[in-house]
């Protein structure tokens, strides 16, 4: 996937928005950190994974999954865009959105999904 293709996703969900994280470029849903793209190493920085999921996700796929030591006490994962599937992208966001957006805004995203 290029910066773009990962642009547009994360940029699909409702109130995302571009912003700045510890004087970074990053990516924010309700004035709250979503995400961010670690220019050097084109990684995404994906929260809420536990760490079982991710030393699952590293050992199963370390090509795309990896961490630093910066990471190694959060709940969190890195995941190398040229690799990652949009797919897999989407709902590991779906889960960050989740926890982040407010109530009102999921429930109006739920009821759209249903339709």
């Amino acid at each position: 996937m290029t910066a773009d293709e990962m642009d547009a996703i994360v940029m699909s969900f409702p109130a995302a928005e571009k912003g700045i994280s510890y004087g970074r470029p990053s990516y924010k849903v309700n004035g709250k950190f979503f995400t961010r793209l670690r220019r050097e190493d084109d990684s995404m920085v994906l929260l809420e994974v536990s760490f079982d999921e991710r030393e699952m996700l590293v050992e199963a796929d370390p090509e795309t999954f990896h961490f630093t030591a910066h990471y190694k006490d959060y709940p969190s994962v890195l995941a190398r865009i040229d690799t990652l599937h949009p797919g897999s992208l989407r709902n590991f966001l779906e889960r960050r959105w989740r926890r982040i957006a407010p109530k009102k805004l999921v429930k109006e995203y739920d009821a759209k999904a249903e339709a």
